[in-house]
């Protein structure tokens, strides 16, 4: 799997302290520190996880605004830590009486874990393949230039002969180690606003062909792969230079953010993610899931 990598020499320990970030938790929005209570909670917590990072002096931290958590006695606290003029954030939750912070997910267990994720993947106008009535849904998060999504697309082609399943692809571009897969991603997205279909024959194309392709000859291959895949030349390259493809790639990428994806391939099943699309575990969730769709 491949993943962004963060490297900030002496602050790569900031939030890889924070690694458990919560997640999963419903909250009501944010709250000004309206009492000496919540000010000195904010004080408090801004101390201890200072203390428990190493944070000095120069480190620049945040901590707040305070928002109710899914447990009555705890506020869901967002910490933001800067250092060098780089900055990562997380949560922590932290008891009314400041007195209790912990790291991790908190669920409400009266609501599906995974509906708030489903609501934030954006699935309308991405392309698509798999029948529409399928019960399991895959939206895999992929990046072109990623070798273990190309490995990954005869395990999805088993497991497509296997269960009847719907797949949508939303690109996931990892800029910073790859230098073409945005360009990439948006050849993808020209070929799905000309032809839906086609978008599978340049996806299967670029795969095939990935080890060839380069930051200096991707818009060749691009547009050779369109040619092969009867799509109007002129349109087609126009469309590579439009903002409309770059922004349609961007708002994957957002989408993807937003779900904590942070490596490729990451495959959401009927909303539960698989970091790296590992085969046993996509066969498992699959089982499970039409099992509970049968009940």
């Amino acid at each position: 799997m491949v993943r962004i990598k963060v490297t900030f020499g002496a602050a790569a320990m900031m939030l890889g302290a924070l690694s458990c970030l919560a997640q999963g938790s419903k909250v009501s929005p944010a709250t000004a520190p309206s009492t000496p209570d919540q000010a000195q909670v904010l004080k408090t917590t801004e101390a201890f996880v200072r203390n428990l990072f190493a944070w000095g002096s120069d480190f620049k931290v945040k901590v707040g605004p305070l928002t109710q958590s899914t447990a009555s006695d705890f506020y869901l606290v967002p910490i933001q830590v800067t250092l060098n003029d780089r900055t990562d954030d997380g949560e922590v939750y932290v008891s009314k009486d400041g007195k209790t912070l912990f790291r991790g997910e908190m669920f409400d267990m009266a609501v599906d874990p995974y509906a708030a994720d489903r609501a934030k993947m954006h699935i309308e106008g991405n392309p698509v393949k798999g029948p529409v009535d399928a019960r399991v849904t895959l939206v895999e998060f992929g990046d072109f230039e990623c070798p273990n999504c190309r490995q990954l697309e005869p395990i999805l082609k088993a497991l497509f002969d296997k269960y009847k399943l719907r797949l949508i692809f939303k690109d996931f571009p990892l800029d910073q180690v790859h230098p073409w897969a945005k360009t990439a991603a948006i050849g993808g997205r020209c070929a799905f606003v000309q032809s839906p279909d086609a978008f599978w024959k340049i996806h299967d194309a670029i795969y095939g062909n990935q080890e060839s392709i380069t930051p200096e000859n991707v818009w060749d291959k691009l547009n050779d792969f369109a040619a092969q895949a009867g799509l109007n030349a002129d349109t087609f390259k126009a469309c590579l230079s439009s903002p409309e493809a770059a922004k349609a790639v961007e708002a994957n990428q957002q989408d993807g953010v937003a779900l904590n994806v942070t490596g490729t391939p990451t495959i959401f099943v009927n909303g539960r993610p698989v970091a790296g699309g590992d085969p046993n575990a996509l066969q498992q969730l699959i089982d499970f899931e039409l099992a509970a769709r049968t009940k």
